[in-house]
């Protein structure tokens, strides 16, 4: 026989996941900060309370050992009991609260404590997963003293009414011994199957090499990220576009997992298009050789076998006994599987009537890469909580696609409110329940005499001048969460959407400091109270412990600082600049000088002025353009110059896909007339499309990219003036210059591409933008509106003779 393997678990980890059971519901209370904080009080409060005979928090280590097929396993399994009760003698069984204590044979108690907002005194039995987290530390009990009998107590008590449940059970050595053993047994055919994986997989990586030639700068992108991996760093990653960036970020975390520096890898991203092109990376990799099985993560929306997505048995058969049946789905699949594709997902989820979207969840814990978007990490009612947990602290390799993304998804997954029409549009559906009515009454008022103070749309207002507001938002939920879980029929849709919405209020609520602020929020038909998360930095800090490294990367990084800031960097980490692998001379940047978007400046003349310079860029050189503009109204204004001069194809406010897909079509490889598309910065049509070679020849920006003044963005840029005296910049410059740089990077997106891109406001002449180009806008052209059309045609002809 081999060597034996070795492995590492906890206690709880291993009773949750081999005896997994029940249903999926998502009506299940989640635990705010202010509750963990209560459970953890009167978890310490009963313990306290307990005679001198009572040990607490007593940790068990023991080295377990089972077989599976050939192979010897060495289990290392720990676990804190909560209590230990040594009973010698009638008098000090008296001492105790649980009179089942009295009749117990055994000299030793496990007391497994268990605080709730549940009603307690209404349970039947104890829960199978704490009965066996009990029955695991009898066991240890049982073999370290010798003991032919341990007794077990569940304590459950309600943390509102502080009422406690006692459940007493007793068992042999024997009977321990047979549960530990099957426990184990269960456990080991999964180590097998992983260790066998791995075996395979490191072999296979050890001897992988970078699939392509590497081009400028790719290679030292490659070690950056292996350096940041190695040393246990972060790593801020400004790559323009055709460095490779998926491939160089990937292909150097997967070399680190083969040499056992992290366990596995996550590659996030914010659109599907990035997404694609990391499977497509791992992909390559597994052609050359590498035994990875990676999974893309599909939206539940996308997956799920009904109309709208609504995981209860009540409402979905597949919900009922999900638990029971997906670790045989996940088994059987992981066993026969290595490509695994959505519709694989699908075939094995409806072969053991499981929820697919869970299933595939359950199924990325036995793959070496995970692709999806940002919110199976950082968002808190999102993310893959089978990873996150403190036994797997610092154990993987995090790569952030689009990076400059986070900053604004991260602020909105933090942030959350509460609405008093839904308030008011929801208590009518507890007319039985006073209990409830009342609180739905009382937090109406609350939130109308608070509406009676504020005269703008937007007001920001003192959290804990507020706080009877807040509490009684808590005290709401809590009664909701008790009142849902216990029936036993569907309940309303908009009872439920509205009990998701307060559940995010709650749970923010617990996060609440100095990098939030709280507005009353004042429209036509509402009144909003909300939780805004300005600096999302220290909540996304939570999610980096779990990671060995984390790479940051887009072509849009700057300024690095900024970014750092926002994203939990710290002096330590690095950042890095990746040079661009095209030649700079095929790319003509010009500056208008004699032209704004200023918002003082917007005038019929400045339309026209702006018209007359797209003209210009379309007729230098027939192909096909595309032009960004601040607003739709900026916009409307300069189409009203350009309409029979130019033709043009229009972005409308909102497109289908079949629209957006249309609006790409137009631009055909070696049209015989120019084609202008006219598009806004920031939009559908400024990330995320590649529109190679000749598709594309030229993008205009139209203004600087600033935010519209407004409400939100003044309070922003308060917030920022009085935290680091950087408003302006946090507020209006930094989001503005990377819309600039977004829709800049349309244009050159190969290294045999041709393209100019032009700057349609003087504005971008001063420092305090041109401090923000990348490097490759170096020698940028200063041009007029008498010069421009001769300064465009000059570029197009000196790319002809080059290319002879």
């Amino acid at each position: 026989m081999s060597n034996p393997v070795k492995a590492d678990i906890s206690v709880r980890e291993l009773v949750e996941f081999i005896l997994r059971s029940g249903d999926l519901d998502n009506r299940k209370q989640r635990v705010s900060q202010k509750a963990m904080a209560e459970g953890i009080r009167l978890h310490q409060k009963i313990q306290g309370s307990m005679p001198a005979s009572y040990s607490s928090e007593v940790r068990f280590v023991q080295e377990l050992t089972t077989y599976y097929k050939d192979k010897e396993f060495i289990i290392a399994l720990d676990g804190r009991a909560d209590g230990i009760i040594h009973l010698t003698g009638t008098e000090e069984r008296l001492d105790y609260p649980n009179t089942e204590l009295l009749f117990t044979e055994a000299e030793y108690v496990v007391d497994e404590i268990k605080c709730m907002y549940a009603d307690v005194m209404k349970f039947d039995e104890p829960a199978g997963i704490h009965l066996a987290q009990a029955k695991c530390y009898a066991y240890m009990i049982m073999t370290d003293y010798g003991l032919d009998r341990v007794a077990v107590q569940l304590t459950y008590c309600n943390i509102d009414s502080e009422e406690i449940r006692y459940f007493t059970c007793e068992f042999s050595s024997e009977e321990l011994m047979e549960f530990m053993a099957d426990l184990l047994k269960s456990y080991a055919k999964w180590l097998y199957w992983e260790q066998d994986h791995k075996r395979q997989r490191d072999e296979s990586v050890k001897s992988l090499q970078f699939p392509f030639n590497y081009r400028q700068g790719q290679k030292k992108l490659v070690t950056d990220v292996y350096l940041s991996i190695l040393r246990k760093k972060k790593v801020y990653i400004e790559a323009p576009t055709g460095v490779g960036k998926t491939i160089s970020t990937m292909f150097p975390a997967v070399k680190a997992m083969g040499e056992g520096l992290c366990s596995k890898v996550f590659y996030v991203t914010s659109k599907t298009i990035t997404r694609t092109v990391a499977n497509d990376a791992a992909a390559i990799m597994i052609n050359a050789g590498a035994k990875l099985i990676p999974i893309t993560l599909t939206a539940k929306e996308k997956l799920c076998v009904l109309e709208k997505p609504d995981c209860n048995p009540a409402a979905c058969e597949r919900a009922k006994g999900h638990e029971d049946r997906v670790n045989d789905a996940v088994y059987d699949l992981i066993c026969h599987e290595n490509n695994i594709s959505r519709d694989i997902i699908r075939q094995y989820a409806d072969k053991h009537m499981v929820c697919p979207f869970e299933f595939s969840l359950d199924v990325s814990l036995w793959c070496d890469i995970i692709i999806g978007d940002y919110n199976y990490v950082f968002d808190p009612d999102v993310s893959l909580k089978r990873f996150f947990n403190d036994s797997h602290s610092g154990s993987y390799m995090l790569l952030v696609d689009e990076a400059h993304n986070l900053v604004d998804r991260a602020r909105e997954m933090y942030s959350a409110s509460l609405s008093k029409e839904d308030v008011l549009a929801i208590r009518h559906h507890f007319v039985e329940r006073e209990d409830i009515k009342k609180l739905f009454s009382s937090l109406n008022r609350k939130l109308l005499l608070l509406k009676k103070t504020c005269d703008k749309e937007l007001t920001v207002i003192d959290y804990e001048e507020n706080i009877n507001l807040f509490s009684l938002a808590e005290k709401l939920y809590t009664k909701l969460s008790s009142y849902i879980s216990d029936r036993k029929v569907k309940v309303p849709d908009e009872v439920l959407d509205f009990y998701f919405k307060l559940r995010t209020f709650v749970m923010t609520m617990g996060y609440y400091n100095i990098n939030y602020n709280a507005t009353a929020v004042m429209t036509d038909d509402d009144f909003c109270v909300s939780l805004n998360c300005m600096n999302p930095s220290e909540r996304l800090a939570e999610f980096y412990q779990y990671h060995r490294s984390v790479a940051f990367f887009s072509a849009t990084l700057l300024p690095v600082q900024y970014y750092m800031d926002q994203l939990g960097g710290s002096e330590e980490d690095y950042a890095v600049y990746a040079p661009s692998s095209f030649d700079p001379s095929k790319r003509g940047i010009f500056l208008a000088t004699d032209v704004s978007c200023k918002y003082s400046r917007r005038t019929a003349e400045e339309f026209e002025k702006t018209a007359e310079y797209i003209i210009d860029m379309a007729e230098s050189k027939t192909g096909n353009y595309l032009v960004f503009f601040p607003s739709y109204k900026v916009m409307n204004e300069v189409i009203g110059y350009l309409e029979g001069r130019v033709d043009m194809v229009v972005q409308k406010s909102f497109m289908t896909e079949e629209e957006r897909e249309a609006f790409l079509d137009e631009f055909i490889a070696g049209p015989d007339t120019s084609k202008v598309g006219m598009c806004v910065m920031g939009g559908i049509f400024s990330e995320g499309i590649d529109l190679k070679e000749d598709r594309l020849i030229g993008v205009a920006i139209v203004g600087t990219g600033l935010p519209l003044v407004c409400e939100q963005t003044k309070m922003m840029q308060a917030y920022f003036d009085e935290i680091n005296g950087h408003g302006f910049e946090y507020s209006y410059l930094y989001p503005g210059m990377n819309k600039v740089l977004q829709a800049g990077g349309r244009v050159i997106r190969t290294a045999g591409d041709v393209g100019i891109i032009l700057l349609l406001d003087e504005r971008f002449r001063t420092n305090t933008y041109k401090k923000l180009f990348p490097i490759e806008w170096n020698g940028c052209k200063l041009v007029n509106k008498n010069n421009a059309r001769k300064t465009f045609g000059d570029f197009w002809q000196r790319m002809e003779d080059q290319n002879g």
